[in-house]
């Protein structure tokens, strides 16, 4: 016997709010259920020959013409966006997750889709269903109470993470719709992005809702000392832009003036760090800087990005150190690399080697007038401390030990 929500029938939208209003309806309805059902099955309801099954909102858009409209009352320029439409004619669709967290990038996208294509949005319910673990509020750690038994029998009666629903293969370019299958309308789909934001909690001890849209990456301690530093005394400054900063655990200190909010008292300090600690440097429109150290090697690199990939951060960059091979290089230069060379294997599963990933010109552009600002330096005199070129990434830390010193 399945035990599922009333369903909610799919209607269209030419307004965005009200098309994201009714994702939030759908999926709130939808997760408490399963919370519901969750709280009865602990406390030891009877659910032999039952399978509880809720699903996540979609949204799909139908277009007829390769050509964008391109117009939008408070966006006159967005044909110059690389997002908000979708490359020709057919079904689009995606599932959506939660909205709460969301809500500013799916109205975004909504409006955006709708000025370039016009017609409808259509958001339903979709046959993919909710995984019991990702109904789970922050703070809900049910599951701890149940003995080995029942815990065991949760796989029949919930859903549980399918990894079947959860690979990379529509950020990769690889996916191909199947015949009547509609076209990927988002990079990821709800199970994928709920798989992540659970990663997030685990590896970084902070919870998905403190990251902000610009991310510093290091594998150096001292790096984060001055992070920390750098956040406290913003906090101790009233008329600081930032509004809070979130350490592991996700103790949070509100900048002087501000009350303490209801969340705050949530946080503890963790007993030991986790793998990739996250501190947040918070504004009140998360514009503001995430810092985590993800320890050394690339492989922990792809790890930490797979996940914070899926929360659409404007920009991320890699701060540490690297070895010189040139003669002119002196302690201290700041290196702005354009390229790198891929010793390290960790894509190429995802890219073959003969696929170039440059750095982004706009961020590359930025970093080289930050150092004019902070040194001063007219351009004919950055050269002397800022080096531009390629850096060479290896899976092999300790290369130098090899035979023939080679990566």
């Amino acid at each position: 016997m399945h035990k599922t929500p009333d369903f909610t029938a799919p209607l269209v939208f030419t307004d965005p709010a009200q098309a994201l209003a009714q994702v939030l309806r759908i999926y709130q309805h939808n997760v408490e259920f399963l919370r519901q059902a969750m709280r009865d099955y602990v406390a030891g309801g009877a659910f032999a020959d039952t399978h509880v099954r809720a699903c996540y909102p979609y949204v799909r858009l139908h277009t007829h013409s390769a050509t964008r409209r391109g117009a939008a009352p408070d966006s006159p320029d967005i044909k110059k966006l690389s997002y908000g439409f979708v490359s020709g004619p057919g079904r689009f669709e995606t599932t959506l997750t939660r909205p709460d967290l969301y809500s500013d990038y799916y109205l975004e996208q909504f409006r955006l889709l709708l000025a370039n294509h016009g017609g409808e949005l259509e958001v339903g319910t979709s046959t993919q269903p909710i995984p019991i673990h990702f109904s789970f509020a922050e703070h809900d750690h049910v599951e701890g109470t149940l003995d080995v038994a029942r815990r065991a029998f949760m796989r029949d009666v919930f859903d549980l993470p399918d990894l079947t629903a959860m690979d990379d293969g529509i950020a990769n370019g690889t996916h191909e719709p199947r015949p009547g299958e509609s076209h990927p309308l988002s990079l990821f789909t709800a199970p994928r992005v709920d798989y992540s934001l659970q990663r997030l909690r685990h590896y970084t001890g902070t919870a998905p809702e403190w990251f902000q849209n610009f991310v510093l990456f290091t594998n150096y301690k001292f790096y984060i000392d001055e992070f920390i530093k750098l956040g406290h005394a913003e906090m101790a400054r009233p008329e600081s832009e930032y509004v809070a900063f979130v350490e592991p655990g996700n103790v949070v200190m509100r900048r002087t003036g501000l009350a303490a909010e209801p969340i705050d008292a949530l946080g503890h300090a963790p007993p030991r760090l986790p793998q990739m600690p996250a501190y947040h440097l918070m504004r009140a429109d998360r514009s503001g800087i995430t810092m985590v150290n993800i320890g050394v090697g690339p492989a922990n690199a792809k790890t930490i990005t797979d996940h914070i990939a899926v929360l659409r951060p404007h920009a991320w960059l890699m701060l540490g150190h690297c070895a010189g091979l040139r003669t002119a290089q002196q302690l201290g230069d700041y290196v702005l690399a354009h390229a790198y060379v891929r010793e390290d294997h960790v894509l190429d599963e995802e890219l073959p080697l003969w696929v170039p990933i440059p750095a982004l010109a706009e961020i590359q552009l930025a970093l080289e007038g930050a150092v004019a600002d902070v040194t001063g330096l007219p351009p004919h005199e950055l050269k002397r401390i800022m080096r531009t070129g390629t850096v060479a990434s290896t899976d092999n830390r300790n290369w130098e030990l090899l035979p023939d010193n080679m990566p």
